[in-house]
């Protein structure tokens, strides 16, 4: 019992937790710092090297809708080498100064949140990994839903979600990783091996989890890098797991929904909380986690990349921006195909919109050998305020199932549901050829209503690429919201 506790110890410092996890494998590969404007760290690494890190400067940008923060950015100087950071927003660490880095915070997320997801006490949160190392121990950890990368709609860290009247019109920062798809047919899996901390409102033996929040729709999943995993808004559980068992990494955990605080869109909320360097319990950003499993997994050639969201008004411009695209040859090409009819190239193109609304602008990325993948930027267009700085407009989510494997034939099945409008029709456009399709959807408003979502399936009788365009109207103001799908039928 001795060794088991020196080596959590290890894995956790600086702070014992009441719950000991049973050690397997895993190993933290980052050192994680926080650092004050021109404060001067040096850091160990694993391959025992270390790194002399600097913050310079914190950049903030405030979107004009809400004033919500839309982009942060921190400059910083390692080993004599100073580079720019964005946080977040779907950023992978990058090589400065002889080692890898990444930003996931700053405290000006702290400043109007209406939850400390972070724990963090200082300027900024840098992670540091030997130049040559892996994000996370290869093996050890996998994508924690079984369908598509980019499926359907994301919100992922440091993304801007809401700005809420009460209390006080704080700010929604989402933390963690809202991956989409399709009501009670997208399997959740366990990323890791680990233990069962909490199932719904049941709980391990023994005293409770400081960082867990049990909720009838969550479980939570203990890993032997002392990580605690949540996965959130399951329809329904596997009976395998039980609290105080052991899981397997990929073991069925339930499928995905819409309970709990969901807002009523079908979604995994899947989070990662370690111990930080204040002594707390706060996020562990798992974007590059979740890049690195899947392309393990998946071997993609080539992946577009074309997110976060961003709010605007009408008149304002904006930038579409797919530049962090990825492919294993050369990347070719950008083509967009844009809402107006236009078409533009080029990594990053400005748009300017003249009418509110909810606008999915397709871009198709090309490398060198004739791969392509599609992705779509979403900017929600906005004609003003309310007094208390939040805003509304309609909106839509669409998902499919299965999205690996389809075959001429197949039934693939579709879910959309309208929302902030009354009940209605959403309109599908499927990309073959075949005729649009109405589909009533949020019948009942209520956010866990089991006919919230609408249903249609459908059969692509050739092999392809389709993508699926899928519109909600407001019938008061006439604004409309499109949501696009990438659909592979394989030969």
């Amino acid at each position: 019992m001795k060794t088991r506790t020196i080596l959590f110890l290890f894995l956790t410092a600086p702070a014992l937790v009441p719950f000991l996890a049973p050690i397997l494998c895993g190993q933290v590969l980052h050192a994680t710092i926080d650092i004050d404007i021109g404060e001067t760290q040096r850091v160990g690494l694993r391959d025992g090297s270390t790194a002399m890190v600097k913050l310079l400067k914190v950049e903030e940008h405030r979107e004009s809708v809400t004033q919500m923060l839309a982009r942060a950015a921190v400059t910083i100087e390692v080993n004599g080498t100073s580079a720019e950071l964005v946080c977040g927003n779907y950023r992978l660490p990058v090589i400065v100064g002889g080692v890898q880095v990444d930003a996931p915070a700053v405290r000006a997320y702290m400043k109007d949140t209406n939850v400390d997801w972070w724990a963090l006490r200082k300027d900024a949160r840098i992670r540091i990994w030997p130049a040559n190392s892996p994000w996370i121990e290869p093996g050890t950890f996998l994508y924690p839903v079984r369908q598509r990368w980019f499926a359907s709609m994301t919100s992922y860290s440091n993304e801007t979600v809401s700005r809420r009247p009460k209390p006080a019109g704080k700010v929604y920062y989402h933390a963690g990783m809202d991956i989409g798809g399709a009501e009670g047919l997208i399997e959740v899996v366990a990323a890791t091996d680990g233990t069962v901390i909490n199932r719904g409102t049941e709980a391990a033996p023994g005293e409770p989890h400081p960082a867990a929040r049990p909720r009838y729709d969550v479980i939570y999943i203990q890993d032997s890098r002392g990580w605690l995993y949540r996965y959130s808004h399951l329809m329904t559980f596997d009976p395998a797991p039980r609290p105080g068992g052991r899981v397997k990494q990929g073991q069925r955990l339930g499928y995905i929904g819409k309970e709990g605080s969901s807002g009523g869109w079908t979604h995994l909320h899947f989070s990662i909380e370690s111990l930080q360097p204040s002594g707390k319990w706060g996020i562990e950003d798992s974007y590059a986690f979740l890049w690195q499993a899947y392309r393990q997994q998946h071997d993609p050639p080539i992946i577009a990349v074309a997110r976060p969201h961003q709010t605007a008004r009408v008149g304002e411009a904006v930038t579409l921006d797919a530049s962090r695209s990825w492919a294993k040859k050369e990347i070719r090409s950008f083509a967009w195909t844009l809402m107006d009819g236009t078409a533009a190239t080029g990594p990053s193109v400005r748009r300017v919109y003249d009418r509110p609304g909810v606008y999915s602008e397709i871009v198709k990325v090309t490398d060198n050998a004739g791969n392509f993948d599609y992705d779509f930027a979403t900017v929600k267009v906005y004609a003003g305020t309310a007094p208390d700085g939040t805003a509304s407009g309609v909106r839509v989510h669409a998902a499919y199932a299965p999205t690996f494997g389809l075959k001429p034939g197949d039934p693939v099945v579709f879910r959309s549901r309208g929302f902030e409008t009354p009940a209605g029709a959403d309109i599908f456009d499927f990309g073959d050829g075949t005729p649009k399709v109405q589909v009533p959807s949020n019948i009942d408003s209520a956010q866990h209503a089991a006919n919230g979502y609408g249903t249609v399936i459908h059969h692509y009788q050739k092999p392809g690429h389709y993508l699926v365009r899928v519109e909600r109207r407001d019938p008061g103001t006439g604004w409309l919201a499109v949501q696009h799908l990438h659909v592979v039928v394989e030969p």
